[in-house]
């Protein structure tokens, strides 16, 4: 018997969307809220890697992924020179098993559909443009107040709410996220043919150009930057800016350019970073996902190590008898250290990008990777 009968989940990225899936799939009664008006997704592009679609297989909509999303095993790493010429063409390790590719790339909303349809039609309820307004805790539950007036009454809320999660300031946890001193710019654009996987340059006037194929008719482009307000602009100001700085990327990056006619299509952000110590519950409350964990994208492990906190959580309260210290100290030993992983390696790699060290970049990927290899 599971260790819960009704579970609200806020947020409908990764992390909530598939723990909605997992456990509504299991017969648990499963609300997810929003508080976005749709399930349009900020961005352009995702990558995801095999630990990412191991758990999309999981999920029962890893045939709609390979759909719409363009697979490869192979990362490309390139010169800043008038050729960008191919230094290396790399087999990437298969962390999802050997009977999936090394990688997906997709367009991020194509993804939010895929997760979301799924959460429905194995019958968890949605409401977009709704969320809390009062979580009320006693020790066999919560009883939550929502923005369209009703209420509810839970065994367990799972708040995926993200980065800046209103959860985790309503259950008084302080966390500071953290600006890593990059700033991103990212690009969605038709796909050309010399575009049929991830290429990395480094170097150059920026810390790194690269792009990923979303599909048979689209990818994204990003270049990474010194960290800096770039809010002014104006969007046919920073098409202009993006323009500009690829100038110094060629291969490809010439056909991407060519591409590169949207201003509504470019965005910039910077990366940032924070890790919440373990416990990552409060009582009936848990966070999960950018909730708990953020990384810059260096090592593309954002979505994956989200889907993982739903997996493992929804595996412990599908199997056990209630919720109780033990399932919480199963779940931290399956996820804490490997998020810890994954964070300090993505900082490590911005640290040495930043400061011009040459570090072990290959190896300290290929560790990684490999401890991925293993499910979490």
């Amino acid at each position: 018997m599971p260790a819960v009968d009704h579970v609200l989940v806020v947020g409908a990225g990764a992390a909530g969307a598939a723990a909605a899936i997992l456990l509504a799939r299991a017969g648990i009664s499963v609300e997810l809220v929003d508080d976005k008006a749709d399930i349009s997704a900020l961005g352009s592009g995702i990558t995801l890697q095999g630990n990412a679609l191991r758990v999309l297989r999981e999920l029962g909509v890893w045939d709609r992924v390979l759909e719409h999303g363009f697979a490869f095993d192979t990362l490309g790493l390139r010169a800043p020179d008038p050729a960008g010429t191919l230094i290396a063409e790399l087999e990437d390790v298969k962390t999802g098993g050997a009977d999936l590719p090394a990688t997906v790339g997709m367009y991020r909303p194509d993804l939010a559909t895929v997760l979301v349809d799924q959460a429905k039609a194995v019958g968890a309820k949605v409401r977009f443009g709704t969320t809390y307004t009062a979580l009320r805790q006693d020790e066999a539950g919560v009883e939550a107040t929502f923005t369209d007036g009703s209420t509810g009454r839970y065994d367990l809320v799972i708040a995926a709410d993200g980065v800046r999660s209103t959860t985790r300031t309503e259950l008084g946890i302080e966390l500071a996220t953290v600006p890593t001193g990059m700033g991103i710019w990212r690009v969605f654009a038709p796909r050309p043919d010399s575009v049929t996987r991830t290429d990395l340059f480094y170097g150059g006037p920026s810390y790194i150009a690269g792009y990923c194929p979303t599909g048979a008719d689209g990818l994204y482009a990003y270049i990474v930057e010194r960290a800096q307000d770039r809010s002014g602009l104006t969007p046919d100001e920073q098409l202009a800016t993006m323009r500009e700085l690829s100038q110094a990327y060629h291969g490809p990056w010439d056909d991407i350019r060519e591409r590169m006619t949207d201003p509504d299509r470019i965005n910039y952000t910077w990366f940032e970073s924070h890790l919440l110590d373990a416990p990552w519950h409060r009582g009936r409350v848990v966070l999960i996902g950018d909730a708990a964990h953020v990384c810059p994208p260096t090592l593309a492990q954002g979505a994956a190590q989200a889907f993982e906190d739903a997996s493992v959580l929804s595996d412990l309260l599908i199997s056990r008898d209630g919720v109780d210290d033990e399932l919480w100290s199963t779940f931290y030993e399956r996820r804490f250290e490997r998020a810890r992983t994954v964070v300090d390696a993505s900082l490590q790699l911005c640290g040495w990008l930043i400061d011009g060290v040459r570090g072990d970049v290959p190896g300290l990927m290929a560790r990684v990777a490999h401890l991925l290899e293993i499910p979490a």
